[in-house]
């Protein structure tokens, strides 16, 4: 679990389960004295704890140094504090003295207001501005006041921080910092980043508490279904029924809370839910029977899989994971229910727009962008623009790569790397392989699914031919309802385009993931790498493997549709006899 993240799903092993989580409690460090303040005469409000509960023991107050500040003031009783007034008009400047005070004090009526439950939510959001204004300036401060004071130093090891919160700190802020350091390759003093770290714990916690107090409520058929969310064979249409055909609100909520991106990138709750409701509304706008919100669950559901059950998630960053998971959401947002040839070749304004290129691919992106631009659905508010470009170029190429006019380039681009004596794997690369392969994935789900999936796809090609052959246009493939080789077809899919397409992705995962897992000890981890019957493991030359659970279902699959496809040409073959038949007495008469 990576401290201080807030990281929401356990990364111990490639295989481990999803669990909900929360940052460590605060640990005592040296000279912890020296940042609290004498407590109060009466009870105190205790800051919350982990999953937003309040802490048993300990609180904290952020002691701003100045000389201008009197020291050992005792914070005020609980009986002050009520007639403490929260308006936020005429507060003093952050860099001042005063300001400090306030903002401790205010802190406090808020952890007093939010045990009673007593708290409006713009009182809360007003006065936590403030005082994340202030505590930046009390860093700055001392920041500027400790860059010459080379003696507290001494007093922590450098081999104290952990390699993860030093590359965090240095990722984290070096911007913030670049102007007040002597020499770009200066390191922040400790004892700086410490005060930060501590005042970031504190507004942290009360952020959790309220956010945790503010998520969306799951009706209990939901949550039983959910339970089995990690099985590559997920029942997506039971969750649907349970949900009443709200599967993307549901399990996009669902995700985005199980990787901590709620907490981790301050996305308000309810932004959130309608963002998604707003999502599925557009996936339901023109009824398809197959490219609506069961798909874009579906597909969420299998990427989910991709990054949490083969370790896949270990690879990337939060925001990486964010990105990966939103453009699962969105990936077919709006989708007519045609294909890009129909635009092309009918001349849809849609077509005119994108000049013919990634048609539907293009409008998706740009219509789930253009949503979030709304106040009630910018789930990105909180983002910083070096985060939003990062995610929105992520996005983007996720998914214009859903084009399957790229496949066959996407798959030879991703061979060629992965052939290198040392394959270095471009990250957007790799996440556009693994959102197109979940994009065609339901033939490497077990049968029922499966099955359902192919007829409901039939029934849109048949709508697009219908269409075409009103309009005066030929046939696309598979859209002419009289003249569908159904299992031939789909036997042709599955060997031609999923079973190398898994193939290629797994090669790619098991390429980036195997230095990240070469130092994995644990049983499981072993077993997988050693070949069954082999040599033990410390014997031969260890290659990470991940589970493949749609290999079973490709082969099983592709066993029953050639079981039906001689069926249907037995019975086309007699069709064909009693045609000839019927053809001939008609001539003899």
């Amino acid at each position: 679990m990576y401290p201080l993240l807030g990281r929401c799903i356990s990364r111990r092993s490639p295989c481990a389960c999803v669990a909900v989580a929360s940052p460590p409690d605060r640990r005592a460090v040296k000279d912890d004295s020296a940042l609290a303040a004498a407590p109060a005469p009466g009870p105190t409000p205790a800051p919350a704890g982990r999953n937003g509960q309040l802490a048993k023991q300990g609180s904290l107050t952020i002691v701003r140094r100045s000389s201008g500040r009197a020291r050992g003031r005792p914070p005020p009783g609980d009986e002050a504090l009520d007639e403490v007034d929260m308006a936020t008009d005429s507060l003093p400047p952050v860099d001042t003295p005063d300001a400090c005070d306030k903002a401790a004090l205010r802190l406090r009526c808020l952890l007093r207001q939010l045990e009673k439950g007593q708290v409006a939510a713009e009182v809360l959001q007003q006065n936590l501005m403030y005082a994340t204004r202030v505590l930046e300036a009390v860093f700055i401060d001392e920041t500027k006041r400790l860059a010459d004071d080379d003696d507290e130093l001494s007093e922590v090891q450098p081999d104290a921080v952990p390699h993860e919160v030093r590359e965090w700190l240095a990722s984290t802020f070096t911007r913030q910092l670049a102007t007040t350091r002597r020499s770009t390759d200066e390191k922040p003093k400790f004892r700086t980043v410490a005060h930060a770290i501590r005042a970031g714990i504190f507004v942290d916690r009360i952020y959790r508490r309220v956010n945790s107090s503010a998520l969306m409520s799951f009706p209990p058929e939901v949550v039983k279904v959910l339970k089995t969310l990690d099985d590559w064979s997920f029942d997506i249409f039971g969750l649907s029924e349970a949900a009443q055909q709200q599967p993307v609100k549901f399990l996009g909520y669902d995700l985005i809370n199980r990787y901590g991106i709620i907490h981790k990138f301050k996305v308000p709750p309810a932004t959130l839910e309608a963002f998604l409701s707003r999502v599925e509304e557009g996936y339901c706008r023109y009824r398809n029977p197959y490219h609506n919100n069961l798909h874009a669950a579906d597909v969420s559901h299998a990427v989910h899989y991709m990054l949490c059950q083969t370790g896949l998630m270990n690879w990337l960053t939060d925001l990486e994971i964010f990105a990966t998971l939103v453009a699962a959401l969105i990936h077919d947002f709006e989708h007519t229910g045609t294909t890009n040839n129909f635009h092309v070749m009918s001349g849809t304004d849609t077509a005119l727009l994108y000049n013919d290129r990634a048609v539907l691919e293009n409008h998706h992106v740009s219509a789930a962008f253009r949503l979030m631009r709304d106040d009630d659905c910018n789930i990105l508010q909180s983002l910083t623009r070096d985060e939003f470009r990062e995610f929105r170029a992520l996005v983007i190429d996720t998914v214009l790569a859903t084009d399957m006019s790229f496949h066959f380039q996407q798959l030879k681009t991703m061979r060629g790397l992965l052939s290198l004596a040392e394959p270095t794997v471009d990250k957007s690369k790799a996440l556009s392989l693994v959102l197109h392969c979940c994009d065609i994935a339901h033939p490497a789900k077990r049968w029922e699914l499966h099955q359902r999936w192919t007829a409901l796809l039939l029934e849109e090609f048949f709508r697009q031919g219908d269409r075409e052959r009103d309009l005066g246009l030929p046939f696309s493939p598979l859209c002419d309802r009289n003249n569908t080789l159904v299992a031939e077809s789909q036997i042709g899919f599955i060997e031609f385009i999923v079973e190398p397409s898994l193939a290629v992705c797994s090669d790619m995962m098991e390429t980036v993931l195997g230095p990240i897992m070469a130092g994995c000890k644990t049983d499981s981890a072993a077993g997988s790498i050693a070949e069954e019957g082999g040599p033990p493991v410390e014997h031969q030359t260890r290659r990470y493997t991940i589970k493949k659970p749609w290999s079973a279902c490709l082969a099983e699959n592709k066993r029953i549709w050639k079981e039906q496809a001689a069926k249907d040409a037995e019975a086309r073959a007699q069709q064909q006899q009693q045609a000839e038949e019927a053809t001939a007495t008609t001539a003899e008469e």
